[in-house]
């Protein structure tokens, strides 16, 4: 086999797989890793794909930061059906976090709880949704406002949460990595999402399947500390898999 031919066929593994592994491909074209890795940066260098750590994928691995008022109207479907697939996880009389991104406020607007209900927010939209909503009893965390998230961030949010325990914080993060773990944009972001996941007894991420295989530049953290992923059907069943191997629940919204 020559090394158009090996090309051919990694750029179709591809397209049918979304992305693919260094071992996967030296096993199927029996050849070295090494010889793998050349090839994958020769496509990369063309544009046919983008190289990841132990293999490559069709879809650019790192996410940008876009203004919410954008991010509403990407997937805003899908993320409308997550956030009521979300609402199964919430009890009577519980106390939870909201953190900020679209999905997760997509949550906020479909939150009518029969019971009293804590919830603990960044994010000023998540605020103004809920602060006049019944049986709702809503905790604004402090701190200077970012434009493009409308939320806050940095050490005065960070102090109130340190004296915080609640049941289940709701996340919305930019990339889903299976040896990276969770990614969002916004390092300052990155740092306050670290002290919600240590003010909350489980962690339910809530991302559409264009997340997975991304990554954002400030690591949240592993997938290990994570106990349920909400997602839509557009998930690779092998990813749901693998996520489920780590003790991950995954709820594919209907």
């Amino acid at each position: 086999m020559n090394i158009t031919e090996r090309h051919q066929l990694i750029l179709q593994r591809l397209q049918e797989e979304g992305r693919v592994s260094i071992q996967e491909l030296s096993d199927m074209l029996e050849v070295s890793g090494v010889t793998i890795r050349k090839d994958l940066k020769l496509l990369e260098d063309k544009n046919l794909l983008f190289r990841t750590r132990g293999g490559a994928s069709i879809h650019n691995p790192y996410t940008i930061e876009r203004p919410i008022n954008e991010k509403e109207l990407i997937h805003a479907d899908e993320k409308q059906k997550i956030a009521k697939a979300a609402l199964t996880l919430i009890r009577d009389n519980d106390s939870i976090i909201i953190g900020s991104g679209t999905t997760v406020f997509q949550l906020a607007r479909c939150l009518h709880p029969a019971s009293h209900l804590t919830v603990i927010t960044p994010a000023v939209k998540v605020t103004l949704e809920l602060s006049t909503r019944p049986n709702v009893e809503v905790l604004q965390l402090g701190g200077l406002i970012r434009p493009n998230s409308s939320s806050v961030a940095g050490s005065q949010a960070e102090r109130t949460l340190e004296g915080i325990s609640c049941g289940i914080l709701f996340l919305g993060v930019d990339g889903i990595d299976l040896d990276f773990g969770l990614s969002i944009t916004n390092l300052a972001e990155a740092s306050l999402n670290e002290k919600m996941i240590e003010s909350a007894q489980k962690l339910a991420v809530l991302a559409d399947s264009t997340k997975f295989g991304r990554r954002g530049l400030g690591k949240v953290c592993s997938l290990d500390q994570v106990h349920y992923i909400v997602t839509d059907s557009g998930v690779q069943p092998s990813v749901v898999d693998a996520l489920e191997e780590r003790g991950i629940k995954v709820i594919i919204a209907k």
